[in-house]
C-alpha cells in the first residue's frame, strides 16, 4: 500500500472516530441564524434553519443538569406562577448519538413539589418539519419512564446526548406531524411515584402554551406513558380538573402502571421466585425517591442495616437500567433492622396510600392496558384502581393484554396507544367505554 493511500485511509478513520465519539462526549447545539425566516407557508417544510453537521460536532460538551447553570432556580421564584417560563434554549435532539432533523426547544418553568413548594424543572418541545394546516398543530405529551435517582437521566439531558431509552417510540407521532412535549416530571431532584409528577406534567404544558413562538397555545393535547411514564400521565389526568383546568386534555393512554403503592411495597420488599424476583429493585428505587420527598418519615438510617443504607446511597446516582441490576434479587425485607419494616410505620404506610392512584377520577378519556402477568407490577396491584375508576364513572377503556412480562407489554400496548391518541388528536371521538379485565392465572401465582 503506498503512502498516499495509507494517509487517506487514516484520515477517513480519524474522521469516523471523531463522528462516533462526538455524540458520546455529549456535544451541544449551534444557534440558528436569526435572519432565517421563522414562519413558513403552511404547505411547506416547517423546519427552521438547522445547524450544520460540522457545527454539531464542534461544540463544547453538554453539562448534566446538576452542574448546568441553565437549570438554576430564578431569583424571583416566589413571584412566579405554575407554568411561568424562567428561561428557554434551542438544543439538538439525538437518537443513539445521531442528530435528528427536528426543531427542539427546552423550557425551564415554575411548578410545585408534592408539598406545594415552588420548584423549577424542564420540558423539551420537539416540532417536526412536516406541515400542519387547518388547525393548531396537536401535541402528544410523552412521559418517559424515567425511574431514576440522578438528574443526568432526565430526558432534557438524554435527548441531547442521544441516550433517551424511549426516544424511538416517538417516531410515529412525529411522522404524523404532531409536536411532542417531553417533561422532566421527576424534577431536578428525581423523586417519583408521587402526585407532584402530575403537577409537573400539567405545568410543562402550561409553559409550552405560554411560549407563543412555538405556535402551540391553542393546540389539542394527549398524554402517553408506560410504567413510570404512565404514572406521571395518569396523575396529570387525575389532577387536571382541580390543579390545571386551563389545560384541555383530549385523552390519556397509559399502561404497566402501579395503582396501589401499599400493595406494590408489600410485593416488592419480600423475596419472590424466578423472574418476579427482579421486582425488588423497584422498592430500592422507591425508597431512594421517597426519602427525598419525605425525609422525616423515610429514615433510611433507622430502617435499614448498614448494607441496606449502602444500597440506597449507591442508587442516588443511577439511571433505571443499572439501578435494576443493582436492586434485583435483593429483597429489602432482608435488610431491615430488627423490628423494622415499612408496614411497622403508620406514617410510611399513610404516605404510600396518599400517593396511590385513584385519589381523583380523571374527567377526560382514558385508554389503559396491563399485561396479564407482570413481574414488576402485578395486576392485583392495578385492577382495584381500575375498578374504582369504573365504579365512579371514569371515561375509561381498560384491557388486559394476554401476554406476560413488563417489557413485552410496553411493546404490545404501544401501537394501539399510538392509534388511539392520534385519533383523538385529530378530533375523532375516543370510542365507547369498556372494562375488559381478566385474571386467568391461579390465585397465589407469583406476579398474579
Amino acid at each position: 500500500m503506498n503512502t498516499a493511500v495509507r494517509r487517506a485511509r487514516m484520515r477517513v478513520a480519524a474522521l469516523s472516530v471523531s463522528i462516533c465519539l462526538a455524540p458520546v462526549l455529549g456535544m451541544g447545539t449551534a444557534a440558528a441564524d436569526p435572519t432565517f425566516p421563522p414562519v413558513f407557508p403552511p404547505d411547506q417544510n416547517q423546519l427552521p434553519q438547522l445547524p450544520t453537521e460540522p457545527q454539531l460536532y464542534d461544540l463544547l460538551p453538554i453539562l448534566p443538569p446538576d452542574t448546568d447553570p441553565w437549570y438554576n432556580d430564578p431569583p424571583n421564584m416566589a413571584a412566579l406562577q405554575p407554568g411561568d417560563i424562567v428561561r428557554t434554549r434551542e438544543v439538538q435532539t439525538r437518537l443513539l448519538g445521531i442528530p435528528v432533523p427536528v426543531y427542539t426547544k427546552q423550557i425551564l418553568f415554575r411548578t410545585n413539589d408534592v408539598h406545594d413548594n415552588p420548584i423549577v424543572t424542564a420540558t423539551s418541545v420537539i416540532i417536526p418539519g412536516i406541515p400542519w394546516q387547518g388547525s393548531p398543530r396537536p401535541v402528544l405529551s410523552f412521559q418517559e419512564a424515567i425511574d431514576a435517582s440522578d438528574s443526568s437521566c432526565n430526558p432534557s439531558h438524554t435527548l441531547q446526548v442521544g441516550t433517551m431509552k424511549e426516544a424511538a417510540l416517538m417516531q410515529f407521532w412525529l411522522a404524523e406531524g404532531f409536536a411532542i412535549n417531553v417533561p422532566d416530571f421527576d424534577g431536578k431532584f428525581n423523586t417519583f411515584n408521587t402526585y407532584d409528577e402530575g403537577k409537573m406534567v400539567l405545568d410543562s404544558l402550561r409553559a409550552m402554551k405560554n411560549d407563543t413562538s412555538l405556535h402551540l397555545t391553542d393546540s389539542g393535547i394527549a398524554l402517553y406513558g408506560y410504567s413510570g411514564g404512565g404514572s406521571a400521565s395518569l396523575r396529570a389526568a387525575e389532577l387536571r380538573q382541580s390543579y390545571a383546568p386551563d389545560v384541555a386534555l383530549l385523552g390519556t393512554s397509559i399502561g404497566g402502571t402501579p395503582g396501589n403503592l401499599v400493595e406494590i411495597a408489600r410485593y416488592a420488599t419480600t423475596p419472590q421466585p424466578g423472574l418476579t424476583g427482579t421486582s425488588s429493585f423497584t422498592m430500592w428505587l422507591g425508597l431512594a425517591s421517597f426519602a427525598k420527598e419525605y425525609p422525616d418519615a423515610f429514615r433510611v438510617d433507622e430502617l435499614l442495616t448498614p448494607e441496606g443504607q449502602q444500597i440506597v446511597a449507591d442508587l442516588q446516582s443511577r439511571c433505571v437500567y443499572t439501578a435494576a441490576l443493582t436492586g434485583a434479587y435483593r429483597p429489602m425485607s432482608e435488610y431491615f433492622l430488627p423490628g423494622k419494616s415499612l408496614e411497622n410505620s403508620p406514617q410510611i404506610m399513610q404516605i404510600l396510600e396518599d400517593n396511590s392512584l385513584g385519589k381523583h377520577i380523571p374527567d377526560t378519556p382514558i385508554l389503559w392496558w396491563h399485561g396479564v402477568w407482570d413481574e414488576l407490577i402485578p395486576p392485583s396491584t392495578v385492577l382495584p384502581t381500575v375498578d374504582a375508576y369504573w365504579a365512579q364513572g371514569a371515561d375509561l377503556r381498560f384491557y388486559t393484554v394476554p401476554l406476560p412480562e413488563h417489557g413485552v407489554n410496553a411493546v404490545t400496548g404501544w401501537p394501539p396507544a399510538v392509534a388511539w391518541t392520534s385519533a383523538v388528536l385529530r378530533g375523532l371521538p375516543p370510542g365507547p367505554k369498556f372494562k375488559a379485565a381478566f385474571e386467568p392465572l391461579p390465585p397465589g401465582f407469583p406476579g398474579s
